[in-house]
């Protein structure tokens, strides 16, 4: 649910500003620092780790801010890019590990039955903050802001769900929520919330991996939503 609520208003912001795969971009930088902090410093509390996923984000979210400034037009190919090469030095940091494949899995579909509550309390208050700072200071979202905000919720979401849900949760909404103009926020929450619901029942009571059910009642939502408004747009014409 703490995902779901932070990542629509995000998500409708990527999607104005026509960024569409720097959630993917900034979830891979970071899984890449999770991998290299486990791979490198096996032993490292929970904080090391944390702390090496952010600043992998933070580093590529300012970068992106600073392509975004400078060079506009070639900004989609950039973060296109920054995805693919942080993808290929994770599967070659993971190549040699004996279970490489597996932690691959993890950090594209993730584990969220085996989410601990641990591991929910600890990101908690960084989704609180984010939302507080969304709209408690609006002025945050046309600067840098935007780009440091939404890569403290994309490190700790790619801890939790994985790389595909992320993307999903965030732009899936957004999309819905571009059918509603006048309700664009409320149409996003509303629709994650149900994915989520629905998509987290049908995987426990199937015993299906939660990460790829999440994705697909993400995209199921979206293409209801979207029909039904379409339809409701032609019955009120005629």
């Amino acid at each position: 649910m703490a995902i779901a609520l932070t990542h629509a208003p995000l998500g409708i912001e990527v999607l104005r500003r026509g960024i569409i795969f720097i959630d993917l971009a900034i979830a891979q930088i970071a899984g890449l620092g999770v991998v290299a902090a486990n791979l490198y410093w096996p032993d490292a509390n929970w904080l090391w780790v944390q702390g090496a996923a952010l600043t992998c984000a933070l580093v590529a979210a300012l970068a992106f801010r600073w392509v975004e400034r400078h060079i506009p037009a070639e900004q989609e190919a950039i973060i296109g890019c920054s995805f693919i090469v942080a993808a290929s030095l994770t599967l070659l940091l993971m190549a040699d590990h004996p279970h490489g494949g597996e932690e691959i899995t993890h950090l594209l579909s993730g584990q969220i039955l085996f989410v601990t509550w641990r591991d929910v309390l600890g990101h908690v208050p960084i989704y609180l903050t984010i939302l507080l700072v969304w709209f408690m200071w609006p002025q945050v979202r046309a600067g840098s802001g935007f780009f440091v905000l939404f890569a403290l919720a994309i490190t700790s979401s790619v801890q939790l769900v994985g790389v595909y849900v992320v993307f999903a949760s965030l732009i899936l909404p957004a999309l819905i929520a571009a059918r509603y103009p006048n309700a664009r926020l409320k149409a996003a929450w509303i629709s994650a919330v149900l994915a989520l619901v629905s998509g987290l029942t049908f995987a426990t009571l199937m015993d299906y991996p939660a990460g790829p059910v999440l994705v697909v009642s993400y995209a199921v939502m979206a293409v209801l939503a979207i029909t039904g408004r379409r339809v409701m747009a032609r019955m009120s014409s005629a």
